[in-house]
């Protein structure tokens, strides 16, 4: 079965983003029918799937050093340039540029599709597929979106279900780029990077830290049970 979705070109992207238009209009649906205490459960039983996803992630490194010199580079550059303030401004930008359909409808594009396109995850599936052909991330990450975006469309309307259109956009575009790149990207390299975004999930699941329901935190987001965090807190809005 496997072999026969690898033919299809951008299978998993498309998948992900279904699943995002099918758990979005669930959510629109069921805003008052599905009980806030089985999506908080779901959402937590999916940051444990985070973290275990992390951990298989980072076993595939064979530089051990390597990756460390990589956390901590990248951990000071995103410091120096202030990556994460700068992130929360655009998206302050955003909310205000994007009037299409009225503010309700932009805050949900924009929040949702922050919340689905950054992250390791979608990066490292995208890059699965261009090169593999395989969809096992995506589809990975099809799932934690299409349940994330059950609560967001509840809370925050039909905007959820379009950015389904972005993420399509920005995974299979990104896929399409690890393809033209396959004589630069070697397995090694792939392993490396891969092994490097795993640490980055473990840390996210591990960072419980509340933070005001704002730009900066939803541009930051750098894991599911982050992710998790702002959907139950958005439930009880």
């Amino acid at each position: 079965m496997q072999e026969f979705f690898s033919h299809i070109p951008l299978f998993g992207t498309a998948l992900n983003s279904g699943a995002i238009l099918i758990g979005g209009t669930a959510g629109i649906l069921l805003t008052s029918r599905f009980p806030k205490r089985i999506m908080e459960t779901t959402l937590q039983g999916m940051g444990l799937v985070t973290l275990f996803l992390g951990l298989s992630m980072a076993q595939k490194s064979a530089n051990l050093l390597l990756m460390v010199c990589s956390i901590v580079l990248g951990t000071i550059l995103g410091e120096a340039l202030q990556l994460e303030d700068r992130a929360g401004r655009l998206v302050d930008r955003l909310k205000k540029t994007l009037r299409i359909g009225g503010e309700g409808f932009s805050d949900g594009m924009v929040t949702s599709s922050l919340l689905f396109c950054v992250g390791s995850v979608a990066i490292l599936g995208s890059f699965e597929e261009g090169l593999h052909g395989t969809h096992t991330l995506l589809a990975t990450k099809a799932v934690m979106d299409g349940v994330a975006s059950v609560a967001l469309a509840a809370s925050m309307g039909i905007g959820v279900l379009s950015s389904s259109v972005p993420v399509f956009l920005y995974q299979g575009t990104l896929a399409l780029l690890a393809r033209s790149l396959q004589s630069v990207l070697l397995p090694g390299v792939v392993a490396e990077i891969t092994a490097t975004g795993g640490i980055l999930l473990i840390g996210g699941n591990l960072d419980s830290r509340d933070q005001e329901t704002s730009g900066a935190e939803y541009a930051a987001v750098p894991s599911f049970r982050r992710t998790a965090g702002v959907l139950v807190r958005l439930m009880h809005i």
